[in-house]
This record gives structure tokens, C-alpha cells and sequence, in this order.
């Protein structure tokens, strides 16, 4: 269980209650409010033909924002369930295969051992 989920109800001066309580598209609490991420989704998500290199630099300007981030476990979990692409909760797509996590279509390292041999004719 998250921060946010622990949080108590308030209400307002008009008696409604908070945002902190808003139902979201993602449960009872949309914890992507409270994301370090929000509107900075060119770190976590590749752009086409990225090199190594650049991958690193980008994932690891994505891990300082998620090391510090108070809803990291949800945003982990969320990718894990749901099979996402990208950077999220501090870990890669990498990451998670690796932990045995599958995403929905193989790509890069994973891919290679769906990809059928050559046989050389020769």
C-alpha cells in the first residue's frame, strides 16, 4: 500500500472533499497526479533509433526522478501488471524481463530468441 493510499480523507470548507480523494482512470486514487514524471515523458519512453548511449543518459535522468518519487511502488506495479513499454516505477523494459516481467510484443534482447535462424545453404 502506497503513501497516497494511506492518506486520510479531508473535506473543504463547502464539506467536499479534496483532490487527494479523486477517483482516477487507474483506481481509486489517480496516483499519476502525484508522479515526478508528469509532462517530462520524452525521459521514459525511447525515441526511435536511440542509441545505447543516449538510453543510458535518458534512463538514468529518469531513475533520479523516480528514486525521489512518492508514488514509485504504484507506477512499478502498474507496468508490471499491465505489460508497458518505458521507464516506469525504476525500472526498464530490461529490468522487468529480467525479474520475469513480460511486455506485450518482444523487442531488442528479448526479441532475439523469438527471431527464427538463418540456416546457411552452403
Amino acid at each position: 500500500m502506497s503513501l497516497i493510499e494511506r492518506a486520510p480523507a479531508k473535506a473543504n470548507d463547502r464539506g467536499m472533499r479534496d483532490d487527494l480523494d479523486a477517483s482516477g482512470p487507474i483506481g481509486s486514487i489517480d496516483w499519476t497526479q502525484f508522479a515526478n514524471c508528469k509532462g517530462k515523458t520524452y525521459l521514459f519512453f525511447a525515441p526511435k533509433a536511440e542509441r545505447p548511449q543516449a538510453r543510458a543518459r535518458r534512463e538514468a535522468k529518469a531513475k533520479s526522478l523516480c528514486d525521489a518519487c512518492i508514488v514509485q511502488s504504484d507506477c512499478r506495479e502498474f507496468a508490471r501488471t499491465n505489460r508497458e513499454y518505458g521507464y516506469w516505477g525504476g525500472e526498464s523494459e530490461e529490468d522487468r524481463h529480467v525479474l520475469g516481467f513480460t511486455v506485450a510484443a518482444p523487442i531488442g534482447i528479448r526479441g532475439a530468441k523469438y527471431r527464427p535462424t538463418e540456416v546457411a545453404n552452403s
